[in-house]
């Protein structure tokens, strides 16, 4: 079954691009989306994309302020479909797999989790320390999944976009969206 509602979260990582693109597929598809960005989000939108937090404004359903803790989202009784977080930072993930959420972003994943819902983290950084892989080992164990936005070149994309495309149409796979963008592998090519 496909979800009606899902939280988007954005952290500071690089790539918000992903976070972007996702919300305005997800408009397409008719997704009620719930958006959470963090502080370092709001500067990398603006350094990568020259997009300002308001802008995104006209593309989520909701956004909530980072710090409102009291938010729907922080409680498991709102029901979701689940959140993607694209980019998500090794902070954000840190928080996330020790149960410390000192935000409504780590706040609305950890409560995706202990209300067993789908929570995908789309990691954005490299290359990785010992640290960085028991973390991601760790959240991987409480059910989240661990989907770096790396390409798939046998698409053979033709543009940064194509790129961006594929990798958030397999993230939407994972929730049941079929979307035109997606590629699929086939035996010989």
């Amino acid at each position: 079954m496909k979800p009606e509602r899902l939280i988007i979260g954005m952290t500071g990582a690089s790539g918000a691009i992903y976070g972007v693109r996702l919300l305005e597929i997800l408009k397409i598809l008719g997704v009620e989306t719930h958006l959470v960005m963090s502080p370092s989000a709001e500067i990398t939108l603006g350094l990568e994309t020259g997009m300002k937090a308001k802008d995104l404004e006209k593309i989520a359903s909701v956004v909530h302020p980072v710090k409102n803790i009291a938010a729907c989202l922080s409680s498991g009784s709102y029901p979701t479909g689940g959140m993607i977080i694209a980019p998500c930072s090794i902070k954000s993930m840190s928080e996330i797999a020790t149960g410390v959420t000192s935000n409504l972003l780590t706040r609305a994943a950890d409560v995706t989790l202990k209300q067993r819902r789908k929570l995908v983290l789309m990691v954005r950084e490299t290359p990785l320390h010992t640290g960085h892989l028991e973390t991601m080992a760790k959240v991987s164990s409480y059910g989240a999944i661990i989907f770096p936005p790396v390409p798939a070149f046998y698409t053979k994309p033709e543009s940064l976009e194509d790129m961006v495309n594929q990798t958030l149409a397999r993230v939407l796979d994972l929730f049941g969206f079929e979307t035109p963008d997606l590629i699929r592998w086939r035996d010989g090519g």
